[in-house]
C-alpha cells in the first residue's frame, strides 16, 4: 500500500539531511586515498594536488564503516555498523546491518529507506535529499577541493597519538550543515580512517571507514529498489 505523508512530519529523511552532504564528501575523500603519497610526510598543497587527481580517477567505492551519532537532546550516541557503496553519478547504497538492518538506497530520481523489521520502506526524491550543491557536485564527480573548502592541518597538531594526519576542511559557502569537516588520514597506508562533524543541532557524527574497494564496476541496479510484497510504502514530500 502506498501512502502519502505530505501533510504529516517529513519524518526518517530530515535525520540524515545535514549527515548525507559530509558523509558523501568523507566518502569520496575515502577514495582518494591509499595512492597519495609515498616517503616523507607532504606539504598541504601537495595533499590537496594529489587528493584531486585520485578522487578524479574515482567511479566508484565499497567500504564497511561504523556511524555513531551523540543526540545532544536525550544524552545519548546511537552505533551502527554496515556496508557502504558508492557510484558517480549520485548513486549509494547504505546498507545497515547492525544494531538494525535496514538498507538506504539513493539514485538520481529516488531515495529509499527500508526498514525490514517493520515491514515499511520511506519513498522521497532525491533532489529533495541533496540539500547542499556542494554535495551534488562531490557525488557528481565534479567536486573541487580548493574551490569548496578552506584546507589545513588540524589544531592544535597536524597529527594524533598514533602519528596519524588529522585535516580540517571548512566549507567556503553556506548549506552544508556544519561549519567544519574533520578528517583523520593513516600515517602509513594514508586512507582515510574517519569523517566527523557537528550540525547545527549540536549534534556529532562521527564515521570510521575500513576494507576499502575502489572502481569495482558497481552496476547501476545496486541503486534501485522494489518493495517486497507486503511492506507499506509511505511517499515523503
Amino acid at each position: 500500500m502506498n501512502r502519502d505523508l505530505s501533510r504529516k512530519n517529513k519524518g526518517p529523511f530530515n535525520r540524515w539531511a545535514y549527515a548525507f552532504a559530509l558523509l558523501l564528501i568523507s566518502v569520496f575523500l575515502l577514495g582518494w586515498a591509499g595512492s597519495l603519497w609515498a616517503g616523507d610526510a607532504p606539504s598541504l598543497s601537495a595533499v590537496i594536488i594529489r587528493m584531486q587527481e585520485a578522487y578524479e580517477r574515482t567511479r566508484d567505492l565499497k567500504a564497511t564503516f561504523v556511524q555513531e551519532v551523540s543526540l545532544r537532546s536525550v544524552g545519548k550516541t546511537e552505533r551502527e555498523e554496515g556496508i557502504l557503496f558508492l557510484k558517480n553519478p549520485r548513486r549509494m547504497l547504505w546498507d545497515y546491518q547492525k544494531p538494525q538492518v535496514k538498507k538506504l538506497i539513493v539514485n538520481p530520481q529516488k531515495a529509499w529507506l527500508y526498514v525490514p523489521g517493520d515491514s515499511v520502506v520511506y519513498v522521497q526524491n532525491a533532489d529533495a535529499i541533496f540539500k547542499s550543491k556542494m554535495a551534488v557536485r562531490f557525488l557528481s564527480g565534479m567536486g573541487k577541493l580548493r574551490e569548496d573548502f578552506q584546507v589545513s592541518f588540524a589544531e592544535p597538531g597536524a597529527v594524533d597519538q598514533e602519528g596519524n594526519y588529522r585535516l580540517r576542511l571548512i566549507p567556503k559557502a553556506p548549506g552544508l550543515g556544519t561549519d567544519q569537516l574533520n578528517l583523520v588520514v593513516d600515517r602509513k597506508s594514508y586512507q582515510i580512517l574517519e569523517g566527523s562533524f557537528t550540525d547545527p543541532y549540536g549534534n556529532a557524527t562521527r564515521i570510521r571507514f575500513r576494507n576499502l574497494r575502489v572502481n569495482s564496476g558497481l552496476s547501476d541496479r545496486m541503486f534501485n529498489f522494489k518493495a517486497p510484497a507486503g511492506v507499506e510504502v509511505y511517499n515523503m514530500p
